[in-house]
């Protein structure tokens, strides 16, 4: 396979892969129309190597468009699987608005940026106070309800197969499990009903490069969010992920069989 990565930390060992910086993408427009696969581009070359150039992209335009921002991440969650939603309101900053949300979730709630990731933009709002504080930050009102939880799991997916599932527990400084906010990692087991709602979301929204995070309470799994780039602390070697991606992009670069199927390559990992 011909690869050309504008990520040269993501595709490190890549074999046949030509690392470019996103602003000398006009400079090498043949190369880009000639690879099998761009991977990592930032979100603003989407329309151009799509579009403009036939690129095939990866992660999957799906990938970008519906991980860029949690009310669209949250409403496509809501079309394929809305009884693992928690209950999350997202309405204009609006007087009014602030005060309807307000008055219809109970406290504490969860009010996130739609633009944010790694635990930042997230705050426990436990009252009124904390609420103008956060409607002064955030043009969108984003909120959800409070799960009971003291840790979630984190599922990565690549292509259709789960590279690795491990659970996310509390930090010290409370509410927060992502390991960036102090969080830790076990590995202790991880039911099935998790690694199966990931599963679900990525296949049926085409999501093929993704953490998943996803709260267990009780029995019943509930998504929070995806990240399309993630960190690597719970993977256990950085060569599981990268053979993983190639090995997906192998399986999706090989031509038809002739019955017109294409054949099934296992993910080394």
């Amino acid at each position: 396979m011909q690869l050309v990565s504008f990520d040269v930390f993501r595709t490190l060992g890549f074999p046949e892969t030509t690392i470019l910086k996103p602003e000398h993408t006009l400079r090498h427009k043949e190369l880009l129309r000639e690879a099998d696969w761009v991977l990592f581009p930032e979100y603003w070359q989407l329309n151009a190597l799509i579009y403009g150039l036939n690129c095939r992209v990866f992660p999957s335009e799906a990938s970008y468009r519906i991980g860029h921002d949690k009310v669209e991440m949250t409403r496509a969650f809501e079309m394929v699987a809305p009884a693992h939603i928690p209950l999350t309101l997202i309405e204009p900053n609006t007087p009014e608005s602030a005060q309807q949300v307000w008055e219809q979730m109970a406290l504490p709630f969860v009010a996130k940026l739609p633009k944010a990731s790694m635990g930042q933009g997230v705050w426990l709002i436990e009252n009124r106070q904390d609420w103008h504080r956060y409607c002064a930050k955030s043009s969108v009102l984003y909120v959800q309800e409070y799960l009971p939880i003291d840790r979630d799991v984190r599922v990565v997916i690549v292509g259709d197969k789960v590279v690795t599932a491990y659970w996310r527990t509390q930090s010290e400084r409370g509410f927060y499990n992502n390991v960036a906010q102090g969080g830790g990692i076990d590995y202790s087991p991880v039911p099935a009903v998790v690694t199966d709602l990931a599963l679900k979301l990525a296949n049926e929204l085409g999501v093929d490069h993704a953490g998943f995070d996803i709260a267990l309470v009780g029995s019943h799994p509930y998504v929070l969010e995806f990240n399309r780039l993630f960190g690597n602390q719970g993977l256990g070697g950085a060569h599981i992920l990268k053979d993983a991606i190639l090995a997906y992009l192998a399986s999706k670069s090989e031509p038809e069989d002739p019955d017109g199927k294409a054949p099934m390559w296992p993910i080394a990992v």
